[in-house]
Formats: structure tokens, C-alpha cells, sequence
């Protein structure tokens, strides 16, 4: 009996990926802080397993809290004080649309993320684009929620997006703030991101933790690693200045 082509193919392609697949065991070596991110997909989760998780020690998770204008992750809260109660740093990341108000998204971060010292810094999550989205408007909406942001927390945002939203509208802009981006292919990020900002690298979107049942983002520290304390509210070593930086019209 013949086996079906397509199967055949299937096996063939899966082949291909494990053997050109980046080594997450050599990037597991090669940065000593890793942590995870997770959000109302990852349904049940078990904190304290994903604390002895013994491949790599989750340093951190960053936790989605919401997403534009109106919507609260339906899991945010509960995780929020679970994580923390398991002794794992947390951080709180927005889904950022382009298309709806920036002041109101912030709006809706703000009203439903309290942090206090020893959390990461907030995180701005823009990985979707927008069909003929104007650059420089997009840009300052950008802007817009990273200050208010700021202004209200005391400490500057991160960025998180994929490389192909960064060429686009990252890139050579909003210098004073740090980088986390995504990238499953490359192996090395630094061999495609070139920026002292770059600080977070999520590796993998098919990870495998303890305390999670199905696949979960995996992320590495690539910054100095005595930096990392830098990240966290309370410990952060720059001056608050919201007018620093202007978007520019290039």
C-alpha cells in the first residue's frame, strides 16, 4: 500500500524544519533570563509548576491585560496575582490597534493594570498592521499612548513587535525606548536588529513549559544582564521626560 502524497510531503516539510530550526537549547545556553508571555489562550495555568519548570528557570512573564480601546484579557486579573503569588516577575503588555484612538487605549491600560515596584515596565504590543495605514499618523499615535503611559506609571514603555513592523515604523525611531521583538527564524537576533535598545527576544511561539498544556511564547533577556533589574518599576535609572522625543516626518 502506497502512502498518501500528501502525507508524505507533510513528513518530508517537518523534516526540513527540525533540522533548520533554530536551537532553542543553544539559546537557552547562551542567555542566562528567560521568561514567557501569555494571555486567555493559554487557558489553564498551573503557576507553580511553571515556577520549577526545570529546562530553564521563567524569570518572567509578561501577561496580556488588554487590547484597543474597550477589551480586558478575560484572564488577566487571575493571572496577574497567581504569577506574582508564585514568586515569578510580571509585566503587563496592551494589544495595540493603529487604527483606534491611542489616548482611549491607554485609557483602558491604565484603568485596568496597577503596578507596583518589582513589575516590569509596561509593554506597547504592535505587531498589526493596518492596510494603507498612514506611517506618520500611525507613528504618533504610537507616541501618543507610550507618553501618557509613561506619564502615568513613572517609567518608560517597551516596544514589542516583529522585525517586519519595526523596518517599517520602529526603525530609527523612538530611540528612548526599549526594544522586544519577534523573531523564530534567524537563530541570532542581533544578526537582523542592529540596536542597543533591543533588550527582549521571543524566540519560539512553540514553546513547552511546565504548567501549561499547550504551546506558549518563549522569550530571552538579550540585554546586559544587569540590566534586567533596570527594567522594573522602582529600579529604573533615567530621568522621567515625556518631550524627549518628537515623531519625525522621514
Amino acid at each position: 500500500m502506497f502512502l498518501n502524497f500528501t502525507v508524505v510531503f507533510t513528513l518530508f516539510l517537518n523534516i526540513l524544519s527540525l533540522n533548520f530550526a533554530p536551537s532553542h537549547k543553544h539559546i537557552t545556553k547562551r542567555y542566562s533570563i528567560h521568561g514567557i508571555d501569555v494571555s486567555h489562550h493559554q487557558r489553564y495555568v498551573d503557576w507553580d509548576k511553571i515556577a520549577e519548570h526545570n529546562e530553564f528557570k521563567v524569570s518572567f512573564c509578561f501577561l496580556k491585560a488588554t487590547e484597543g480601546a474597550t477589551h480586558e484579557d478575560t484572564r488577566f486579573h487571575s493571572y496577574w496575582r497567581e504569577c506574582s503569588d508564585a514568586g515569578i516577575v510580571r509585566g503587563a503588555y496592551h494589544f495595540y490597534h493603529p487604527t483606534r484612538g491611542a489616548a482611549d487605549q491607554a485609557k483602558n491600560f491604565i484603568n485596568n493594570v496597577k503596578l507596583r515596584d518589582g513589575d516590569l515596565a509596561p509593554v506597547l504590543d504592535f505587531e498589526k498592521d493596518s492596510p494603507n495605514a498612514n506611517v506618520i499618523t500611525v507613528r504618533k499615535g504610537l507616541m501618543k499612548w507610550l507618553q501618557i503611559v509613561e506619564k502615568h506609571y513613572g517609567i518608560r514603555p517597551i516596544i514589542y513587535t516583529n522585525t517586519s513592523i519595526y523596518n517599517k515604523y520602529i526603525k530609527g525611531h523612538f530611540k528612548n525606548y526599549s526594544l522586544w521583538l519577534a523573531d523564530y527564524n534567524s537563530g541570532n537576533i542581533h544578526s537582523l536588529v542592529k540596536s542597543p535598545n533591543l533588550k527582549f527576544w521571543q524566540y519560539t511561539e512553540k514553546g513547552r513549559v511546565s504548567g501549561i498544556s499547550g504551546h506558549v511564547d518563549i522569550n530571552a533577556f538579550v540585554g546586559p544582564e544587569e540590566e534586567f533589574e533596570s527594567m522594573k518599576l522602582g529600579n529604573e535609572d533615567f530621568e522621567l521626560d515625556i518631550e524627549v522625543e518628537s515623531v519625525s516626518r522621514k
